[in-house]
C-alpha cells in the first residue's frame, strides 16, 4: 500500500539509554489479573525527556509555557524533513538553500544517535543562528533525532533558548534514518500533561505527494 503510516518513535522499554542523570525507564505490572480477579495493571517510571519526547519551553525557562499550554495544532501538520547527515552544528548556512515548502514543522535527520540503547558520546547540535531563520520562514516545531539541540555539558542551551526566541518548538529523539528528503504529514502529539516540562509523543509520519 502507498502512503502508510510510518511510525518515527523510539519504543520505550528497559533497554532505552536515559540522559545521563535522568530517571531510567521501568514499567512493572504491580497488580496481576489472577491478583485482582479481573485485569492487569501496570506502573510507569520515567522522566518526562526519555524517548522521543517533546520540551515545553518550562523545561529551560521557569516562566515559559507548560505542557498543556502549548496549541495542540503545533504537533499535527505538514513536515518538511532536510538530511544533515555529517553535520556537528547545523548552522543557517546549512538550511538556507533548502526549501521547506510552506510547511510549518521541519524535521533534522543527522544520523548522530542510531542506537536508542546506547547514550551517544557525541551528536549533531543546533547552533544559535538557526532560530531566527526558522521563524523568518514560518517554522512552528523542529524535529531531531538526537538526544537534545545542544550538547550534553551545555549550560546556557544556546539552541534551545535561540528556538524558543523565535517561538519554535522541539521535539528530541525521532527515529529518521528510514526516511528520504522530502514532505510529510506529521502527528505527534504529547500527554495532557498540565504542569510538565516536556512529555512522550508517538510521532508518525505518512509521505505527502509532491
Amino acid at each position: 500500500m502507498t502512503n502508510q503510516w510510518i511510525d518515527i518513535t523510539q519504543p520505550l522499554n528497559q533497554r532505552i539509554a536515559e540522559w545521563p542523570g535522568d530517571t531510567p525507564f521501568t514499567y512493572e505490572v504491580t497488580v496481576t489479573k489472577e491478583q485482582s480477579g479481573s485485569v492487569n495493571i501496570g506502573k510507569l517510571t520515567m522522566s518526562t525527556h526519555i524517548g522521543t519526547h517533546t520540551d515545553a519551553p518550562f523545561h529551560y525557562d521557569d516562566d515559559g509555557l507548560k505542557i498543556l499550554e502549548l496549541p495542540v495544532d503545533l504537533y499535527i501538520g505538514k513536515a518538511c524533513l532536510v538530511d544533515v547527515t555529517g553535520v556537528s552544528c547545523v548552522t543557517k548556512a546549512d538550511l538556507e538553500p533548502f526549501d521547506f515548502g510552506g510547511a510549518e514543522r521541519l524535521l533534522l535527520k543527522t544520523g548522530s544517535h542510531p542506537t536508542p540503547t546506547k547514550f551517544p558520546e557525541n551528536f549533531t547540535v543546533i547552533g544559535e543562528d538557526v532560530g531566527p531563520l526558522l521563524k523568518e520562514r514560518g517554522i512552528r516545531l523542529i524535529g531531531v533525532d538526537m538526544p537534545s539541540v545542544d550538547s550534553e555539558t551545555s549550560k546556557d542551551l544556546p539552541g534551545h533558548h535561540s528556538l524558543y526566541r523565535n517561538d519554535v518548538i522541539i521535539i528530541e529523539n525521532l527515529v529518521l534514518h528510514s526516511l528520504e528528503e522530502g514532505y510529510y504529514e506529521l502527528v505527534a502529539l504529547p500527554l495532557a500533561l498540565e504542569d510538565a516540562d516536556g512529555s512522550p509523543v508517538r510521532a508518525v509520519v505518512r509521505r505527502l505527494q509532491p
